[in-house]
């Protein structure tokens, strides 16, 4: 092994070490989502008339194909079924791949721990090639269990190898995409934007090109998102497409590499320059909006337009959904007699789930700013314990209920100028704010455990990912009641809301007080942790 890759294979398995649990959790639930989209389509769409009709629709449908992409073979129940996670997930299984090429590259060196390890056998490269080893066996773990769920759940086996293996190359493209941003600047959090940009940028170039009549257009072939979407799994299986992806994936390692040999030990090849001397901070609560007003704007941006697309879908939702059992379920999950509401409430209850999201990653910066030294620093002054954690606290409650609120008028705009009909701007905004109570408790259990075991505090980003899986594949998989009332998004009312939503309500923000006091609890009793 060349000096520069010295102690490669030891950086893989402390890595692997290091996020078996994460790694094992991101296989698997792809993998069961996989096997349960299948089941479930099967269900949905019996016969071969009802996903024509289904399959028409949505590509009549501009916003779903901006969105999902099109159906390239109606009849087909495998393209109909997958068609969400032809381009969302993949944008989704993107968006993980950088984050966890990132943490073993940039966030490592900004946090010293590489350092730390170059006092022994340790090559330059080593770490760049270790996290793309990892990066590389995790998207090829995805795709391959994956493909085989899907084979597993009754669908062809060619179209799911094909399937599996788009979903493999397209995160191998990432990882090497993500390889090459933790080269260009200093701080992890640049990296991990100047990635996810990236793959904003190639999921709008997809749509842009989906849209073209009759599509898809050059702007398709441009993005590796669009690529995946081209292999066509299920509708044709063309298997020479898979060669963009590992052309690109090849092209970037070499660059990532060379990338590396022209800047120091925590250095970006874009120097990091301080920003002009205006403005003034007022205290510890004009410095945490401070910190996080930036990511809020952009989720704020995302939820905005998310919210005005889904609720223009309104008026196709009766072609989209057109056989008995998928209008059947819809109206399970949705929990109220018409179907138009159902659609509305399930949306609305996903969108409480990404705001949920947001609050989680808001609390837990009060364990980032712990540990990067920063709360040691400003606890040496006038500040107390509870005012600095009450500051990213409130941060996170305030942020997550704006974005709900944000997300009700937008849902209900989108859906009032496409039905005509002014009263959804209140009932979806109605929905949406009772949302923000089980939110709220999430945001809770991450300032509890904050208080308590705060080198734990990525797992309630488990916790999460759990409420998720009860609340969209429960009923699927015939999951017990009293499990999934663990999740407090089950508590949560849905369209119609009415006054007997309000004890429930309640009750959830009850939790997640106990919760926060618990949280403070700890946090005043317990040292600083590094």
């Amino acid at each position: 092994m060349p000096e520069t890759l010295a102690g490669t294979g030891v950086l893989v398995r402390l890595g692997v070490r290091r996020d078996r649990w994460l790694l094992s959790l991101w296989v698997a639930g792809f993998a069961a989502v996989a096997y349960s989209t299948a089941l479930a389509g099967a269900d949905l769409y019996p016969d071969v008339g009802s996903r024509v009709e289904a399959a028409n629709a949505l590509n009549a449908t501009a916003s779903m194909v901006a969105l999902f992409g099109r159906i390239y073979d109606p009849a087909s129940l495998g393209a109909l079924s997958l068609i969400k996670y032809t381009a969302f997930m993949t944008a989704i299984l993107a968006v993980l791949m950088a984050i966890l090429v990132i943490r073993h590259t940039r966030a490592d060196e900004e946090t010293g721990r590489l350092e730390l390890l170059a006092g022994g056998r340790l090559g330059r490269d080593a770490p760049l090639a270790a996290a793309l080893g990892i990066g590389f066996s995790a998207s090829l773990a995805v795709g391959l269990l994956s493909a085989a769920a899907l084979a597993a759940g009754g669908l062809p086996a060619a179209g799911s190898l094909a399937f599996g293996l788009g979903w493999a190359a397209t995160g191998m493209a990432f990882c090497a995409v993500a390889g090459v941003a933790a080269q260009l600047t200093a701080g992890a959090r640049a990296a991990t934007g100047i990635s996810i940009g990236v793959i904003a940028v190639t999921y709008g170039l997809r749509a842009v090109g989906d849209l073209a009549e009759p599509g898809p257009s050059v702007l398709s072939w441009l993005s590796p998102i669009g690529w995946n979407q081209q292999i066509r799994a299920f509708a044709g299986d063309r298997w020479w497409v898979l060669a963009l992806p590992a052309a690109l994936t090849v092209l970037l390692i070499p660059a990532a590499f060379a990338l590396r040999a022209r800047r120091d030990l925590g250095a970006g090849l874009r120097y990091e320059r301080p920003g002009p001397a205006v403005g003034s901070l007022t205290g510890i609560w004009a410095l945490a909006v401070r910190l996080q007003h930036r990511v809020w704007l952009a989720w704020a941006v995302a939820f905005a337009v998310f919210g005005v697309v889904i609720g223009s879908l309104v008026s196709n939702v009766a072609e989209l959904l057109s056989s008995p059992n998928a209008q059947d379920l819809i109206k399970l999950l949705g929990g109220a007699a018409a179907l138009r509401e159902a659609f509305l409430a399930a949306e609305i209850s996903i969108m409480g789930l990404l705001a949920a999201a947001y609050g989680v990653a808001a609390a837990n910066h009060l364990r980032s700013e712990e540990a990067a030294g920063h709360t040691e620093a400003l606890l040496a002054t006038a500040t107390t314990r509870s005012r600095w954690a009450s500051s990213h606290y409130i941060v996170a409650l305030a942020g997550a209920a704006a974005l709900m609120t944000l997300a009700g008028v937008s849902i209900g705009l989108g859906a009032a100028l496409a039905v005509q009909d002014p009263a959804l701007v209140g009932s979806a905004t109605a929905a949406s704010l009772a949302q923000i109570p089980a939110a709220w408790v999430l945001i809770g259990v991450s300032l509890a455990v904050f208080g308590w075991a705060p080198r734990l505090a990525g797992a309630v980003w488990v916790v999460l990912l759990g409420f998720v899986a009860l609340g969209e594949f429960g009923v699927l998989w015939n999951a017990p009641e009293w499990l999934m009332d663990l999740s407090p998004f089950r508590h949560s009312p849905l369209l119609p809301v009415g006054p007997d939503a309000l004890p429930g309500l309640a009750a959830l923000t009850a939790v997640a007080a106990a919760l926060g006091a618990l949280g403070y609890l700890g946090w005043r009793r317990r040292d600083l942790a590094a």
